[in-house]
């Protein structure tokens, strides 16, 4: 159903389209069974009617299963979660989510559903928002929700991976633009033979709204590499991001030894800790907060 939006651009004025039953159960990842179960059992049915058609469900029909297929998953009794979806106050029919609904239950109810658009909605990063916020009070807590749960997803649904690409997204519109030499250049490495996580764009996207060129180095980077992106780019600060028990900080210590001033920023779990070659230019980031802080110290430019 066409609803004029324009491609996938996210038109916040724009009504909702009701939905029939099928395309909710593929937004839910339910059956349609499930659904008219739900609806003949506790009255959470599609409410929109037309003339000739079969009845379909509204925004608030979605967000209300929405609730419903949570509480469910969470364990709550059937009928409990029945009386608590109809009874709670979703949105109306417009496409637009008010500011307090970006929250990360809604973030995560998208992501288990599988549906893209409605997880970028809610993890919109507004023009005055803080990124240091929104990571820490929205998507880390949406990641920490989901890394509870056991998730039994259909082929091409990814939880994890809907909320890293809404985040990027979101990143990318808000940070997007870079002034180029004008700017300190902060290199965002990950430590070898790791994935990259999401925090490292977080952590360049929150430098890159206060100011700082934050550049997140992909591919092989050994300790030669390294040093040669730190000469070509001048770069005020490094931050090395491992997530893993054993991390391989070769390049930190190689870095160090031919640029001594240089100031480098290692993140780390508390058990890999012991691994950090702690020094006069090496120092510990123990948060994400910290982290971002202590590098604006000593890169941001002066207002």
């Amino acid at each position: 159903m066409d609803n004029g939006g324009g491609g996938e651009e996210l038109d916040a004025a724009a009504p909702t389209p009701a939905l029939a039953v099928a395309a909710v159960a593929r937004r839910l990842g339910v059956a349609p069974a499930t659904l008219r179960t739900w609806d003949r059992r506790y009255g959470l049915g599609p409410s929109e009617h037309s003339a000739g058609a079969h009845r379909r469900y509204s925004a608030a029909d979605v967000e209300r299963l929405l609730v419903m297929r949570r509480l469910t998953l969470e364990g709550v009794a059937p009928a409990e979660s029945a009386r608590i979806a109809l009874a709670a106050d979703v949105a109306g029919t417009s496409g637009a989510r008010p500011a307090a609904e970006r929250t990360p239950t809604s973030v995560l109810d998208a992501a288990l559903a599988g549906d893209v658009v409605g997880c970028a909605r809610a993890m919109t990063l507004m023009p005055d928002a803080d990124v240091l916020t929104w990571w820490t009070n929205l998507v880390e807590r949406a990641l920490e929700a989901l890394a509870r749960r056991t998730v039994v997803d259909p082929p091409g649904v990814d939880a994890t991976a809907t909320i890293h690409a809404a985040a990027l997204s979101s990143l990318r519109a808000r940070t997007g633009g870079y002034a180029g030499a004008r700017r300190p250049v902060v290199l965002v490495l990950v430590a070898p033979r790791e994935p990259r996580p999401l925090v490292a764009h977080a952590v360049a996207g929150a430098l890159a709204a206060r100011g700082v060129d934050a550049r997140i180095v992909g591919g092989p980077s050994g300790p030669h590499h390294a040093i040669e992106l730190v000469a070509m780019t001048r770069t005020a600060a490094v931050v090395m991001i491992g997530e893993g028990s054993v991390v391989d900080l070769a390049v930190v210590e190689r870095i160090a030894e031919a640029n001594a001033d240089l100031p480098q920023f290692v993140m780390v779990p508390d058990r890999a800790a012991h691994a950090v070659p702690l020094g006069r230019s090496v120092h510990r980031a123990r948060s994400f907060t910290g982290l971002v802080h202590e590098v604006l110290a000593v890169a941001a430019r002066p207002a």
